[in-house]
């Protein structure tokens, strides 16, 4: 069940890399340029867009990973982790260790994580290797790490970059299902998928990107119909 209680604000937000143009030159890459929008206590907001349209930016923005260089961003007091498959560990620890320094940049009491970390180890079925180096595991078991790290730890507000299920098949099966049973409780989540059945299951809103620009932000039926009639509107012609 939503509210209105505010729990990240974003405000014309932009961001930029800096992109080398070769051996002497550099020049700016604007990967959000205007961006708007309230995500709400209690509440599943869906990103969708094309690729390249800055959606995994603005999951690092709202993870506090990176800061907007121009507008406003409010984080009203609440935790944020980021499950996506390209999320980094330090290679050198072990799984256990990068538990701990996850929990602790979370805001999480170190005894608080302590408590967690054989659930951690058995939900992700990483066995002796959770005492093993990150550098020693599969991507598939950094994946499972990582899903498991930020379902355990449960934060305020869980960010998902295109996953729900990770690993092989029959735990990718276990955290679809943990993953959704926790989306439709009151738990606080952003997600960005291509997937437009995901989000009409899953998400209350729905805020479309498109270059870097809030293009349309409400519900999601509504804003999935325009951004279909957008995608039809504008295929590539196929050579006859």
């Amino acid at each position: 069940m939503t509210d209105t209680q505010p729990v990240l604000e974003l405000n014309h937000v932009a961001f930029h890399f800096i992109k080398r143009k070769g051996y002497f030159s550099k020049q700016k890459y604007w990967a959000i340029t205007d961006v708007s929008f309230v995500l709400n206590k209690g509440e599943c907001l869906g990103i969708i867009g094309r690729n390249g349209a800055g959606k995994t930016t603005l999951l690092q923005l709202l993870s506090g990973i990176i800061r907007p260089d121009k507008g406003d961003f409010v984080n009203h007091g609440y935790t944020t982790t980021l499950l996506s498959l390209q999320a980094g560990f330090i290679p050198y620890l072990t799984g256990r260790e990068n538990t701990m320094l996850n929990g602790l940049y979370l805001g999480i009491r170190k005894s608080v994580i302590k408590s967690k970390l054989n659930d951690i180890q058995e939900f992700s079925e990483l066995g002796d290797f959770f005492d093993q180096p990150i550098s020693s595991y599969s991507s598939g078991m950094r994946a499972r790490l990582g899903f498991s790290i930020a379902f355990q730890l449960d934060p305020d507000v869980l960010l998902i970059d295109e996953v729900l299920g990770v690993g092989d098949e029959s735990f990718r099966a276990k955290s679809t299902h943990k993953m959704k049973e926790k989306i439709l409780s009151n738990q606080t989540v952003v997600i960005v998928s291509h997937s437009q059945s995901t989000l009409r299951e899953l998400c209350n809103r729905v805020v479309w990107i498109e270059n870097g620009t809030t293009r349309a932000e409400g519900d999601t039926v509504s804003v999935l119909t325009a951004y279909t009639s957008f995608l039809k509107e504008n295929q590539p012609i196929q050579p006859k």
